[in-house]
């Protein structure tokens, strides 16, 4: 059976060329075509000998994602439905602004969180991806798009902390200056509060930026909408915040989405001023996006603005983010996998 050549690492190609009594840097130059240039046919690999590409296309294949869907939205987001050699979908999101070409990934088929008011956590958990399919989603749509992508949020179908191998290789894929090169600081890790992954990501190489989705501040309620809450409570998690800032000298974003009369009275605000206090974060409100399967619904604009002006007394930096990409589905919490959410 034949291996997929991006299921290999940078140091494990290099490794096996030298088992083959080959240079080094063959590793490097097949790593260049397959993730800068972004070649899947071997036999265009023309800085390999005619004999040394035989071998590989009788052994090895380059496999990318399938894109089955690609619809733009209005704003100018653009929404894919990538398809797995498995035949399982799963979904990213194309966000062009201003000089900034982000592209949100996706690091799990589902999300086994269930958090209520998320539709890709109420379709339940069917697989990890693979680290190259993590990296593949960023390659395929620049290369769909013709442009340079800029920064990747790892906000899509996930909860990253746990598939953390598989997103740690996909992350030096996309920083590699021989892969796609994005700077690491440029790349965003979003968790719902798995404590481990936010140690691990402190421990992490690369100096690459946390964002915690934490939505209430208030540990019941949290636990209401979040089922994580109960095994990661937010007194730990404030501990593994400050760690991960201590460690990489980087701001957190907190991610607090605002679901209508749920999140956005006084007391809401209250705790997360508390909760805020002593780390050295950045709070983005996001007003929920709608979905057909959930029981929750967006905040009105009077909360959203009520709450947005308390939040200005704050003493860190606080943003309304406006969703992109809405009403083709593909804003947060609406990334399904390609079925109806």
């Amino acid at each position: 059976m034949k291996i997929n050549l991006k299921s290999k690492d940078l140091k494990e190609l290099e490794l096996f060329f030298r088992e083959k009594k080959e240079p080094l840097y063959r590793g490097r130059q097949l790593f260049v075509w397959m993730w800068r240039k972004g070649v899947d046919d071997i036999s265009l690999y023309t800085n390999f000998s005619k004999k040394l590409r035989e071998y590989l296309k009788n052994h090895f294949y380059v496999a990318s994602l399938k894109r089955t869907v690609c619809l733009s939205s209005r704003d100018g987001a653009v929404k894919y439905v990538f398809e797995r050699e498995t035949g399982e979908k799963l979904e990213s999101v194309f966000i062009p602004v201003d000089e900034r070409r982000t592209v949100c990934v996706s690091t799990q088929v589902g999300c086994p969180l269930g958090c209520s008011f998320c539709a890709t956590g109420q379709g339940g958990f069917k697989d990890n991806l693979q680290g190259w399919e993590i990296a593949d989603q960023v390659l395929q749509i620049a290369k769909h798009q013709n442009v340079r992508v800029t920064n990747v949020v790892f906000m899509g179908m996930r909860e990253p902390f746990l598939n953390w191998e598989s997103v740690k290789k996909a992350l030096f894929i996309l920083n590699s200056n021989f892969g796609v090169g994005i700077g690491a600081r440029k790349m965003t890790v979003s968790t719902a509060g798995v404590i481990p992954g936010i140690y691990e990501l402190a421990s992490f190489p690369l100096k690459v930026r946390l964002a915690f989705s934490l939505n209430s501040a208030i540990q019941e309620k949290r636990e209401e909408i979040m089922p994580v809450a109960r095994k990661y409570p937010l007194s730990d998690v404030k501990r593994a915040i400050k760690f991960y800032y201590e460690k990489k000298h980087r701001i957190v974003t907190l991610e607090y989405v605002l679901i209508g009369k749920f999140n956005t009275s006084k007391e809401d605000f209250l705790a997360l001023k508390e909760f805020s206090k002593g780390l050295r974060v950045k709070i983005n409100l996001i007003p929920l996006n709608p979905c057909e399967s959930i029981s929750y619904f967006p905040p009105s604009e009077k909360e959203i603005n009520r709450f947005y002006q308390w939040c200005l007394s704050l003493s860190c930096p606080v943003n309304i983010r406006k969703s992109r990409g809405q009403d083709v589905k593909g804003a947060c919490g609406q990334l399904v996998g390609g079925l109806k959410g």
